[in-house]
């Protein structure tokens, strides 16, 4: 179903949220796209391995999910915008990639439609498991660029910002929309124009003297070429120096971990994905992410709470909660699980206001009337 629009509206169409998010990632020059088939992601698979050819991309169902995040690994370094999709499980499997892809500065974007677990768990059922694995689930430090949808025209427009934070900042940025974000149908805006970065190139000739991992800017980000420019330089998992090749120099290892975290705190303006709406008076906010949200705002609505959305959880919000925490009484968190990100509130709140969770984790979307029955009592 498509009607012409004015404006920057170039169609209206109906979309199912991983489709919103393949016609998304085609929009901003997404041409590779690598995965295994897994419920409820596999919708993702399916539109770009359709779509993909016709506009001389390439799809390649791989044997595993590990090897899904290598193909996407391996396409970027040669340029090329790549996407790989998931649900639990899978993103586990995937989690030893996206720590080599973060090291290396490696552009790419990894979907994680999340499920019901641990293990198998619940492969047709919503939940929001994963919101501490994504932030913990390699080893070493790490500070990742997480985003979260809470609706179909949500999830089209952060895969468009997933893409172009990872070109900006050099990194895997992970989106991690829930099972009915993903499966939900909701009217889409189609825009005509649209945002797109691409990843700072090179200028220096190709030459003995090349450092792959020079930064000469003050955002932290190296110009890497793309393999296939001439430029011969070497890519490691290893702790490594402007060259590119390993060292053990303590001096040399503090100064890259420390620009890692540096070039993404620097550009939290443009990651941050924060919507407060406080009432005069209310005492009470409500703050949730993903389809939880949904019924959070009705919940809130009905009882003139204050409402916190979230759209970039990691980095999180620490300095926008803990304002928040000085304003009311107390932070009501509403989450598919059995209690991730409340304890991120309360870190950030330092004891300013009281915060309490609504945790489940049974396969079904926390209703507003459990959540209104829970504002009503911190009243």
């Amino acid at each position: 179903m498509i009607f012409p629009f004015s404006n920057n509206i170039k169609e209206v169409k109906f979309l199912q949220g991983n489709q919103a998010c393949t016609e998304a990632a085609i929009a901003v020059g997404c041409r590779f796209f690598a995965g295994y088939p897994i419920t409820p992601s596999t919708e993702i698979a399916e539109e770009m391995s359709k779509k993909l050819p016709k506009i001389g991309g390439t799809f390649i169902q791989m044997e595993d999910e590990i090897s899904s995040l290598a193909a996407v690994i391996g396409a970027s370094i040669c340029g090329v915008k790549s996407l790989t999709a998931t649900s639990g499980p899978g993103f586990s499997l995937k989690q030893e990639h996206i720590g080599y892809a973060y090291l290396t500065e490696i552009p790419c974007v990894i979907v994680n439609v999340q499920r019901g677990g641990p293990s198998t768990g619940l492969p047709t059922h919503p939940a929001q498991s994963d919101i501490m694995q994504s932030k913990w689930g390699i080893h070493g430090d790490y500070t990742p660029i997480v985003l979260c949808p809470t609706s179909v025209k949500e999830y089209y427009d952060l895969t468009i910002k997933a893409f172009n934070l990872s070109e900006k900042f050099r990194t895997p940025v992970i989106l991690l929309p829930d099972e009915i974000v993903a499966h939900m149908r909701e009217k889409v805006e189609i825009p005509k124009r649209i945002k797109i970065i691409t990843r700072k190139k090179n200028s220096l000739p190709p030459g003995n003297n090349f450092r792959p991992y020079a930064v000469n800017s003050d955002d932290g980000v190296p110009a890497i070429p793309d393999f296939g420019e001439g430029y011969r330089f070497n890519i490691t998992g290893l702790i490594h120096d402007e060259t590119g090749f390993p060292t053990t120099s303590a001096e040399i290892t503090k100064r890259l971990l420390l620009r890692l975290r540096k070039k993404i705190e620097s550009g939290y303006g443009e990651i941050r994905g924060i919507e407060i709406n406080i009432p005069r008076n209310s005492q009470v906010a409500v703050l949730s992410f993903g389809a939880s949200f949904r019924s959070a705002a009705k919940a809130a609505k009905d009882s003139n709470a204050g409402t916190v959305k979230l759209t970039t959880i990691f980095p999180f919000p620490e300095k926008e909660i803990r304002e928040l925490a000085h304003k009311v009484k107390t932070i009501i968190v509403v989450e598919m699980n059995l209690g991730q990100i409340v304890h991120e509130v309360e870190r950030a709140a330092c004891g300013s206001a009281k915060v309490i969770g609504i945790n489940i984790a049974d396969g079904q979307l926390i209703s507003p009337e459990i959540i209104l029955e829970k504002i009503n009592q911190c009243r």
